[in-house]
């Protein structure tokens, strides 16, 4: 022993701990020599090579856990690790503490973000056929779990202690990984399905049960002898719950309750909160649970309403999970050492381990889901849902191999194991349970139709800043006509991130076909507000609701929705918002793109606002509006589609409506000669003819509504509506004709008229070439502009939904 003692001090002495900093190569210091310059760069190749990973599987629809656990993997002695050279650079054995150290503070923040995100009382509220799903789901594949351990303790885990083992094995067969099980039901439109809301429903049931049982299996594996050891560790576990429940919660909600909606959180209550997680967190270190509990306990236990936890949530997230996170993956991997998977034996209990793992969630899931009375398929797509791993899987694991509980073989198996199936949940998902995008067909696409039916549009907008002019736009829109009343659906366009906030309000999505969410429970939601109580004012049916998705899909909601409810027209915000100066600013590239896939996939006509303060900062009140609004007609199925619009708006007694029709000299067109492009929503362009059978055709419907509008004129008694007509001979002179227009409160023009492009280059050529005009700031400040597009059957050739006369739709609207 004194031997081994002088052997320990001299390998000690020998290995010098890591200083932190260097003093810089040009001291001939060797900076990966120094803790600090060394856990930078392993920050830096993990976050980029994860990131990189997560860029290569987005087309397979991966969530970016996948990437994570891979890149983490590859960067150990699986793969690029089994270089020495590598290894002792960028990940030598001195510097691993460090790095495993800064991967656990991260870690414990994580798990403190999950906890915010499950609502104990949701959880109490579980329909029984989620309950029943979820026990069941737990329960099958935790017997398998037992039976596969025995199966490993006799060959490849020779040793292990059997009750920990035991343990052990059965969560990790057992457990469904909440978050990732969210983004994956997110991405593939899934979350207001019933198979999608069973499924969060029975998952979050899961996660507090999976925390139960990893906190007997850790209590169970000290290296105590002692029987009464895994019971003190227990009683005192539950001890620090009912603790922090009754003394540490209290303070939380006085702290949350003081923080104000609309007011900055206190710096130093976002400091209390996250000492208290250190300190809950070394509580339950120091009585043998694990430091994760108790950050994952205070998480539970917030508050959820209010201000003070989504500020929490944006104070920490992105940091947490964007650099730190990863590290945890990357200290797991560099324990995953593929290659000791080898021999027949090995991989026959790998192939046992999947296939236990699998048909215990599946099966269990199926079987019960069944019996539930629900369809076979969508009780199938359950059992692959259910059996999604995660993170929480990776933590199992890892706690049980520094207890070792878990040996290096057992290991790299069961994170194999975590790692294939959660591959195969979304692929087999789409294939096996896809609903599909039907919809029964209906009348009323376009607002050109018969004025006494009911209009229904999707006003659609990306913040508070959209909702005074969104709101007055409703009012110009609402008529007078009895039978034709307005119905508006204002739906709340939401981007899903990666960010834990995000993944928190697909949990709280609502029952209404698409992830729909209603903020706040207690209805103080300044949106819904506004548009409540403009309902209240007004004979408009508003129906305020929320789509959550991802930027490259979220035109997908859009759509489908507008389909589902019917509606006539579709308004988008435009890309660019005006800025104190008058220019406008881009939201980003997305959001255009956004805007051109709704232009070339929706089922009825579409105006993009550009909103230049319609009414000003405030909603205008009915007897206070007082708008002159303008239409420039050229002609053609757009520009009818604006007119038609326009006269609807004309019948609000506040507006004044001022149509301007160009024509010009006998012999020739608004191309004035040039070679007319016709943009498509997707930006591809075709050369069009100035006179073919079309454009007489277009000539013939438009002397008939011009006909229907000065029948309307003539029988206005309230001389509201105006008409002009404009002889250009040149496309100066249209240019001219427009910047007089530049001091009304809105324009309305169609998307694409027969008229040769105006002005300079713009670099919005899907607005056409008037939309494109009036809509750059050298037109106007103060003008707003509606760009509008009609609906066209002959070219909806890609429909996002199929539509089926035989198909039995439960939507609120009518069937006409």
């Amino acid at each position: 022993m004194i031997l081994g003692a002088a052997m320990a001090t001299g390998n000690n002495a020998s290995c010098p701990a890591m200083k932190a900093t260097s003093n810089g190569a040009f001291q001939h210091e060797n900076p990966l020599d120094y803790a600090l310059p060394l856990l930078i760069l392993q920050i830096c190749l993990v976050v980029v090579f994860t990131r990189f990973l997560a860029f290569l599987f987005r087309p397979l629809r991966q969530p970016r856990v996948i990437a994570e656990i891979i890149g983490g993997i590859l960067l150990g002695p699986s793969a690029i690790g089994r270089s020495e050279k590598f290894m002792n650079a960028v990940f030598p054995e001195k510097s691993i503490t460090v790095l495993d150290t800064v991967a656990n503070i991260g870690l414990l923040f994580f798990l403190f973000l999950v906890g915010l995100e499950l609502d104990m009382r949701a959880i109490r509220r579980t329909g029984h056929k989620a309950l029943g799903i979820a026990l069941c789901g737990i329960t099958v594949p935790f017997v398998l779990g037992i039976g596969t351990s025995i199966a490993l303790r006799a060959t490849v885990s020779k040793g292990a202690e059997l009750f920990p083992f035991l343990v052990f094995m059965g969560v990790a067969l057992s457990i469904t990984a909440f978050p990732v099980l969210a983004r994956i039901l997110a991405e593939l439109k899934l979350l207001t399905t019933d198979v999608g809301r069973i499924a969060m429903s029975a998952a979050a049931v899961n996660d507090v049960a999976a925390w139960i049982l990893l906190a007997l299996a850790i209590a169970l594996s000290g290296s105590d002898a002692s029987p009464f050891v895994p019971i003190w560790v227990l009683l005192c576990g539950a001890a620090f719950v009912i603790f922090v429940v009754f003394a540490i919660r209290p303070l939380l909600v006085a702290m949350a309750n003081s923080s104000l909606e609309g007011e900055p959180v206190k710096e130093v209550y976002i400091c209390i909160t996250l000492t208290l997680v250190l300190a809950c967190s070394f509580v339950t270190d120091t009585i043998g649970i694990h430091s994760l509990f108790g950050a994952f306990v205070v998480g539970t236990v917030m508050p959820k309403e209010g201000s003070f936890s989504g500020v929490l949530t944006e104070r920490i997230e992105d940091l947490v999970s964007g650099l730190f996170l990863p590290l945890y993956f990357v200290s797991s991997g560099l324990k995953t050492n593929v290659a000791t998977i080898k021999g027949g034996l090995s991989w026959a209990m790998l192939m046992l381990v999947i296939f236990n793992a699998c048909f215990g969630k599946i099966i269990g899931t199926t079987v019960v889901s069944l019996l539930c009375k629900v369809p076979s398929r969508e009780a199938l797509a359950l059992g692959f849902l259910m059996n999604t791993k995660g993170l929480v899987e990776l933590i199992v694991l890892n706690i049980g191999k520094d207890r070792k509980v878990l040996n290096d073989q057992t290991f790299a198996i069961c994170v194999v194991m975590a790692l294939f199936t959660t591959f195969i949940s979304t692929p087999i998902v789409m294939v096996l349970y896809k609903p599909a995008r039907r919809g029964a067909p209906y009348k009323h696409k376009t607002v050109q139709r018969d004025p006494d039916t009911e209009l229904r549009m999707l006003a659609c907008f990306h913040s508070t800043r959209n909702i005074p002019s969104l709101i007055n736009l409703i009012e110009c829109s609402r008529g007078t006509q009895r039978k034709g009343k307005l119905c508006i659906y204002a739906m709340h366009l939401m981007v899903l991130s990666e960010r834990s906030s995000a993944i928190t309000m697909v949990h709280k999505a609502h029952k209404n076909g698409m992830p729909f969410w209603n903020k706040k429970r207690d209805g103080k939601d300044q949106m819904i507000i506004a548009f409540q109580a403009y309902e209240k004012l007004s004979s408009v049916s508003v129906r305020p609701m929320t789509t959550i998705s991802a930027l490259n899909s979220i035109h997908e909601d859009i759509c489908t929705t507008a389909h589902r409810k019917r509606a006539a027209m579709i308004i988008l915000p435009f890309h660019k918002h005006q800025r104190v100066d008058g220019s406008m600013e881009s939201l980003g590239h997305s959001f255009h793109v956004m805007n051109q896939l709704v232009l070339r996939h929706a089922p009825c006509s579409v105006g993009i606002f550009v909103d230049r303060g319609l009414g000003g900062t405030s909603q205008v009140r009915a007897s206070d509006v007082s708008y002159k609004i303008v239409v420039p007609f050229f002609g053609g199925r757009d520009d009818r589609e604006a007119l038609c619009y326009g006269m609807r708006i004309a019948q609000h007694p506040g507006i004044f409506l001022n149509v301007y029709k160009f024509v010009t000299a006998p012999g020739t067109s608004l191309a004035f000669g040039a070679k007319l492009v016709e943009v498509s929503s997707n930006k591809d362009r075709k050369t069009m003819d100035v006179v073919d059978d079309k454009y007489y055709e277009d000539k013939r419907q438009d002397d008939q509504l011009w006909s229907e509008f000065l029948s309307a004129c003539n029988n206005n008694t309230q001389e509201s509506m105006k008409y002009e007509q404009k002889l250009v001979e040149s496309k100066g002179d249209i240019e001219t004709a427009l910047k007089e227009m530049n001091r009304c409160n809105l324009i309305l023009v169609g998307r694409m008229p027969s008229v040769a492009p105006l002005g300079s280059q713009s670099d919005c050529p899907e607005l056409g070439p008037v939309g494109s005009f009036v809509a750059s700031s050298d037109f106007s400040t103060v003008t707003s502009v509606m760009v509008i597009q009609q609906y066209n059957p002959s070219t909806d050739i890609h429909p996002l939904v199929m539509e089926e006369p035989d198909f039995s739709d439960i939507s609120d609207t009518p069937t006409s």
